[in-house]
């Protein structure tokens, strides 16, 4: 018998690594995040989470609500039909948006659930490319000072990270040029090192950024311009001589196919909880696969690397520390790999002091 879900609860955490810090385009007071935790009529549990930082509590609580409703009642692998059930709700204000990600984190505590129900990691549901993922260490925060930066790369590096981003898109030019070239000098020709504008450039500092990147070996370039300008990517594209990385801030594919047509994207970045689901996420996947574009996710390490073991056209999971001193087990990351676990579903859970209901 398949189990139904009986109740679904929801709690926040907040990283011990939390303290205010920013990009080029974002102030971020709070590490927070959002767990959700999945009963059932047999005992069997579940859990997902997301990233909310400080934006709209009120909103996302409020989603969160509307949202867990439609999944009450429903066996723990029906999420294709919760997802129907969403869109239903959600067509009248926009399909895109809030809702999603409230969709997002059922959708991934309905995987971990069913997981624990067959006694499997959710990356050996759907058949396995490898064992393990390449991964770079994130972060780089245009809030860092010289100091903070180096320090974190340097750290990375330490661990045995292969490659490392860092934010550009500072109010002035020289600034990133430093940035820069210090911490080249700091982790030395054979670390990568991957430059992240968070949409924060035009055209003409996009452009005057990738001239300093190649001349550096910036391997490549995320989301320098805004999200929609399809035709300043596939411009910035033929001239920056580096990959152009974009994708986390998309909902659907549309943003996919339309640099696809026009040439400008090199690498794509699902976001999973944006995208609502992982069949969303392996459906993305696929069709980047049909371009011969690589996969290299935003942010969410514990749900990406398993998910990236499924799929053929990898390129690497992101990596920041903030919820393993939260979670009872913590991705393995060794040599510039990250292994996915071989316990049951997703292979974590937060632990209950770190958690606070909401």
């Amino acid at each position: 018998m398949i189990p139904k879900i009986k109740n679904i609860t929801f709690h926040s955490a907040r990283s011990h690594l939390s303290r205010p810090i920013a990009d080029a385009t974002h102030s971020i007071d709070t590490i927070d995040f959002i767990v959700a935790r999945i009963e059932t009529d047999t005992g069997v549990t579940g859990e997902g989470y997301l990233l909310s930082f400080h934006y709209s509590p009120a909103a996302i609580r409020g989603a969160l609500q509307d949202i867990a409703p439609r999944a009450v009642g429903l066996p723990i692998n029906a999420v294709g039909t919760f997802a129907q059930a969403v869109y239903a709700d959600s067509e009248y204000f926009g399909d895109v948006g809030i809702n999603r990600w409230a969709q997002g984190i059922i959708d991934c505590a309905m995987w971990d659930a069913w997981g624990h129900h067959l006694g499997s990691p959710v990356h050996q549901l759907f058949g396995t490319y490898r064992d393990r993922v390449p991964v770079y260490g994130s972060g780089g925060w245009i809030s860092y000072s010289i100091d903070e930066l180096l320090a974190e790369v340097t750290d990375y590096v330490g661990r045995g990270f292969t490659a490392v981003k860092i934010k550009v898109g500072s109010p002035e030019l020289e600034t990133d040029r430093e940035r820069l070239h210090k911490v080249r000098e700091a982790v030395g020709p054979n670390v990568a090192i991957m430059m992240d504008a968070n949409q924060g450039c035009g055209m003409g500092r996009a452009s005057e950024l990738a001239a300093i990147g190649r001349s550096l070996g910036i391997h490549w370039f995320e989301e320098p311009l805004n999200h929609k300008d399809f035709d300043g990517y596939a411009h910035l594209r033929q001239h920056a001589g580096m990959q152009i990385a974009m994708g986390e801030r998309e909902y659907d594919t549309t943003a996919l196919t339309e640099l696809i047509r026009r040439g400008g994207i090199d690498l794509w970045q699902p976001d999973l909880l944006r995208l609502g689901s992982v069949t969303a996420w392996r459906d993305s996947a696929a069709i980047a696969h049909a371009h011969n574009i690589p996969v290299l996710p935003h942010y969410y390490k514990e749900y990406d690397v398993p998910l990236l073991c499924t799929v053929e056209n990898i390129y690497g999971s992101e990596s920041f520390d903030w919820v393993d001193a939260l979670i009872d087990n913590p991705l393995r990351i060794e040599g510039g790999y990250a292994y996915p676990s071989d316990k049951p579903g997703w292979g974590f859970r937060f632990k209950d002091d770190c958690l606070e209901d909401m």
